[in-house]
């Protein structure tokens, strides 16, 4: 039985159209990059080939090129698509989820950024912060989740590491889910809220992975609908700049198919997480003993420990199997 309720998550991203029009403007955005650089750099490409004599080869080259050239500037560009677009979208649901008045149109996005800015001074602390959680979160669930590590049967590697990615990537969004209990708590130090939060999700790791589960069959299935219907459309463009279609189109219709996941589907799937997290950890505080197991297989948790004791953290039930700064960093 799932533990999250889509009329619900439905209502809330209704009432925050402006962040979901933004994220459509930005990932239709890097979309039409990509074709425009696939395109432009085939089309020159082609062009040079037929100077120099190499034919088509040019062309694929050129497309291969200027997908290059984008992707390097968004990889660039991510810690500040997590900092405009999702942390901020993630607190407007926070709030609304919480039952407090949101402001609509584009004093949406001003109020959230409001909220990001209290808890995050710059794009930097949060992206850090973020990266820190993901690797914990990555370390847990391959030791503690893995059917490779419950179930070793020999002769079925691949068909186990398939579950894996799966189970990996229903679990993608937690991130996102511990980011939205930074914004809603009023402490103001995020690294302590995050290890609490990481830690009260260790302890109920099992909760969360049923409803994971659920979610990513229902969100890779979206995704691979959208992909052929984007499929067409993206051969056409691509065909505006006399390039053959090809491995190159495929590619910017995979592109186009996570640009609108991003855009649409994967709010839906953040704030299942957050309802299914509030449902199974309610009334609870983080266990000491996990809190151990988490800084006895993660260097990333001891470093988010010691951030949290650096910013001037507050006493919670998790200190208390904390060893010193010291010998946390031996391990």
């Amino acid at each position: 039985m799932i533990d999250f309720r889509t009329g619900q998550i439905l209502g809330l991203l209704a009432r925050t159209t402006p962040f979901l029009l933004l994220r459509l403007v930005v990932y239709i955005g890097i979309t039409l990059a990509y074709i425009l650089a696939v395109g432009v750099g085939g089309g020159l490409g082609a062009l040079f080939g037929k100077i120099g004599g190499s034919g088509a080869g040019g062309g694929a080259f050129g497309g291969l090129l200027g997908f290059g050239i984008v992707s390097g500037l968004l990889w660039w560009a991510r810690e500040y698509l997590l900092y405009l677009v999702k942390a901020g979208h993630i607190a407007v649901l926070v709030e609304l989820m919480d039952g407090k008045p949101v402001p609509g149109g584009k004093g949406q996005i001003d109020y959230a950024s409001g909220i990001v800015k209290q808890h995050f001074t710059t794009s930097s602390m949060l992206f850090g912060l973020n990266q820190l959680i993901r690797g914990i979160l990555k370390a847990f669930n391959r030791l503690t989740l893995s059917i490779a590590s419950m179930l070793p049967i020999p002769g079925l590697d691949a068909v186990v590491k398939l579950i894996d990615a799966i189970i990996n990537t229903g679990l993608s969004h937690l991130d996102q889910v511990i980011l939205a209990q930074i914004l809603r708590a009023r402490d103001g130090n995020p690294w302590a809220v995050a290890r609490d939060c990481t830690v009260l999700y260790a302890q109920n790791a099992k909760g969360a992975l049923k409803n994971a589960v659920f979610l990513t069959f229902l969100v890779w299935g979206l995704t691979l609908l959208i992909l052929f219907l984007v499929a067409a459309p993206i051969a056409t463009a691509v065909g505006l700049f006399h390039v053959h279609a090809g491995f190159v189109t495929f590619l910017l219709a995979v592109i186009a198919a996570l640009s609108l996941k991003a855009a649409l589907i994967d709010p839906f799937a953040t704030v299942a997480l957050i309802q299914v997290y509030d449902k199974i950890t309610q009334g609870q505080t983080p266990n000491p003993q996990w809190s151990a197991k988490l800084e006895s297989m993660s260097a990333k948790f001891r470093e988010l420990t010691q951030k949290a004791r650096e910013f001037g953290a507050p006493a919670t039930p998790a200190d208390a199997a904390l060893p010193p700064p010291a010998a946390a960093d031996r391990g």
